[in-house]
């Protein structure tokens, strides 16, 4: 009974099976480059949602942007809060320097566009909303750094003006699916466990 009581206990583990999820886990949208962009250095902060309903479990190890950029200017760090509202930071805070970076052009302002891929130390996020919030970037000779606006569907906000338009990011990751297998692939395995401990107990009584 003790080996048939085991065998039935790690059939029912089976039914959450854990499949890894992509590395990407939200995309905001594509950048606009032309509409505007919003301050974050110099007192002001921006906070933006993202959503993990594709993942049990998540860890955020990334996160990319698009600045506006003075000609000659480069992005040198910024803070990155993560939180489970806007502006928290329950979910950590650290202060980052790109890894990535991508030249994209002038736009029509005289602004230069960047795509700035930053690394940041496994950040565990719950499935469902979460903000990431960008203040206190850093440029090469000391300027304003503004974050893009691409209206994509994130939710944001501005620490001064309340709810703004949503910029250009994409946040990077892993994860874990939690899935239940079909029943019959259950059944399958089950009758070939239960068989398999009958033989054993009847060897076992010889």
């Amino acid at each position: 009974m003790r080996t048939i009581s085991l065998c039935l206990l790690t059939i029912l583990c089976l039914l959450l099976a854990v499949a890894p999820a992509m590395a990407s886990l939200y995309d905001n949208g594509p950048f606009n480059g032309t509409t505007d962009a919003w301050l974050i250095n110099f007192g002001s902060s921006v906070s933006d949602s993202f959503e993990a309903f594709n993942c049990g479990y998540c860890v955020v190890n990334g996160f990319g942007i698009v600045t506006w950029n003075y000609f000659g200017d480069s992005v040198t760090g910024v803070e990155a809060q993560f939180g489970t509202s806007a502006f928290g930071n329950d979910l950590g805070d650290q202060v980052v320097a790109p890894s990535v970076s991508v030249d994209l052009g002038f736009n029509q302002y005289g602004f230069k566009l960047f795509y700035y891929g930053f690394d940041v130390s496994g950040v565990h996020v719950p499935a469902g909303t979460s903000w990431i919030t960008l203040l206190n970037a850093t440029e090469s000779q000391g300027d304003y750094v503004y974050w893009d606006e691409n209206s994509g569907p994130s939710s944001a906000f501005e620490n001064t003006l309340g709810s703004i338009p949503s910029e250009a990011f994409t946040i990077l990751g892993y994860g874990f699916v939690f899935t239940t297998p079909e029943p019959s692939s259950i059944m399958l395995f089950g009758s070939g466990i239960i068989g398999l401990a009958g033989v054993l107990r009847r060897k076992l009584n010889r």
